[in-house]
Parts: C-alpha cells; sequence; structure tokens
C-alpha cells in the first residue's frame, strides 16, 4: 500500500487545476493512440534485408519517441556529440523515459526490464520497434540479449544499455554490471557516457512506482524538462577487461552528472 507522501509524489503538478488536468490527460491519450497506429502503419511498410531492416526501426523509434516526448510537453535540453556508427550507450537510469529520451536523439535499440512488456500500450509497441527486453535473474535472457545486442551492433545500429539495471532518483550513480562491456569489446565498439537528469525530479520512476499513475501526472502536467548530456566515446579496446571499461564508463557518468547538477 502507498503512503501519503508516494500518493502525493504521483501529483506533482498541483499548479494545474484538475479540470485541465483532465482535458490534457486525455488529449495526450488520443494523441498516443493515434501515433501508435500511425507508427504500425509505417513499421508495416518496411521492407529490404534484416540489416536494413534494424536501422529502418530504430530510426521509427528515434521519431516516435520524439513524438510521444513532444506530446507530453517534455522540453529536451542536449549537449555533446553524437555517436557515428555503431556504439554502446550507457546512461544512468532514472525513469521509464529513459529509453525515449536517447533514442529521440540517437537511433538505437534500447534494453529493457521485462515488466516494460506487459505495460498497455507501450509494451506492445516496444516490441515492435525492436526494443530487447531483458528478465533479471534469468540466465537464458541474459544471453539472449547479449545475442540480439550483438546482432544489432553488427548491423550497425548502437545499443542502448542501462548498466546499473534498476533506475534512482538521479542524484547517485549504482556501480555498473559488466555484460555489454565484453560485447562492445568483442565488437570493437566505442561506449558513449550518457547522463540524465528530470526537472522536476518527481519525474523519477523507482522502487513500486506503478506506470499508470506516473503517467497520469506527467500527462496532466503543465510543464517538464529533461537535461542530457552525451560524453566523449570511450574506446572500448583501451581498456584491458570488461570490468575496467564498466569503472571507467561509470566515473564518466557520474563526473557528467555532476556538471549538470
Amino acid at each position: 500500500m502507498r503512503t501519503p507522501l508516494e500518493l502525493s509524489r504521483l501529483r506533482w503538478d498541483t499548479s494545474v487545476p484538475a479540470g485541465e488536468r483532465l482535458r490534457r490527460t486525455g488529449a495526450r491519450a488520443a494523441q498516443i493512440g493515434l501515433t501508435t497506429l500511425a507508427t504500425r502503419a509505417r513499421l508495416a511498410q518496411l521492407k529490404g534485408s534484416a540489416r536494413d531492416g534494424a536501422r529502418e526501426r530504430a530510426l521509427v523509434l528515434r521519431d516516435v519517441a520524439r513524438r510521444i516526448l513532444t506530446l507530453h510537453g517534455l522540453e529536451l535540453d542536449a549537449e555533446g556529440p553524437l555517436p557515428i556508427g555503431p556504439a554502446l550507450l550507457a546512461a544512468n537510469h532514472v525513469s521509464w523515459l529513459d529509453p525515449l529520451v536517447v533514442a529521440s536523439l540517437v537511433p538505437c535499440i534500447p534494453i529493457s526490464k521485462a515488466d516494460v512488456s506487459s505495460w498497455p500500450v507501450v509494451g506492445s509497441i516496444a516490441r515492435e520497434l525492436g526494443v530487447v527486453f531483458v528478465e533479471r535473474g534469468n540466465p537464458h535472457s541474459g544471453v539472449k540479449v547479449m545475442q540480439e545486442s550483438r546482432v544489432a551492433l553488427s548491423h550497425g545500429v548502437s545499443v542502448l544499455n542501462f548498466p546499473e539495471g534498476t533506475t534512482t532518483r538521479g542524484a547517485t550513480v549504482l556501480p555498473f554490471r559488466k555484460g555489454l562491456f565484453g560485447l562492445a569489446r568483442r565488437a570493437g565498439v566505442p561506449v558513449v557516457p550518457i547522463t540524465l537528469a528530470y526537472d522536476p525530479p518527481e519525474l523519477a520512476f523507482v522502487g513500486d512506482d506503478a506506470f499508470l499513475p506516473h503517467w497520469l501526472s506527467l500527462a496532466g502536467a503543465r510543464r517538464a524538462k529533461v537535461r542530457v548530456h552525451l560524453g566523449m566515446p570511450l574506446a572500448s579496446l583501451d581498456y584491458g577487461s570488461a570490468e575496467e571499461l564498466a569503472q571507467a564508463t561509470r566515473e564518466r557518468v557520474k563526473a557528467l552528472l555532476e556538471e549538470v547538477a
């Protein structure tokens, strides 16, 4: 059961009158429905090789992400160089919005927790767009993620990973898991450190937060902003092991987060 504090956090923008919040939420829900239909129609028209298909899905995801962020009035403030060619994108993890934010900037295939696949609207369209779902603690799922990520990189598509393995409030950076850093070294692709910071901070999505109430708060809000900082790529082969690369990337993400704060 949620505490009163947790319940109040779901209604973070109290400057919006109840009637205006309801109207805005309904309008955004309708637009998301139309965006979903348009996206499925576009995906149905994709043709060509598996390589071309992977790139096209990443481009479709980029366009969808931009549309959804715009619909919700989420202002994006980004700085830093966009990667050229396939890379492992390694970001701190704050909200369910994170994959949309990064994908709106860099065509990529995000890795997401398996729970997201069952979310209304979001889950089904994410599967069609090629999002890779991982079930934490399931070795078979981990192997599948590695295989699909390797294929994506070989097709010239960047892979978005959140190596903390879970979300935080955004003030700290948890230890990074090494898995995909080993893949980056084997594939010889760079690692791009990325930080995300939200305003208001209540946009963080952690613990037992439920998707629908969190989305309703965002959909009915007057304003929201996310700052994204893309750091200089790390040459994966400059590091002697996946552990060293993971640690170096984490240190870079921590430094970038301090700059954003």
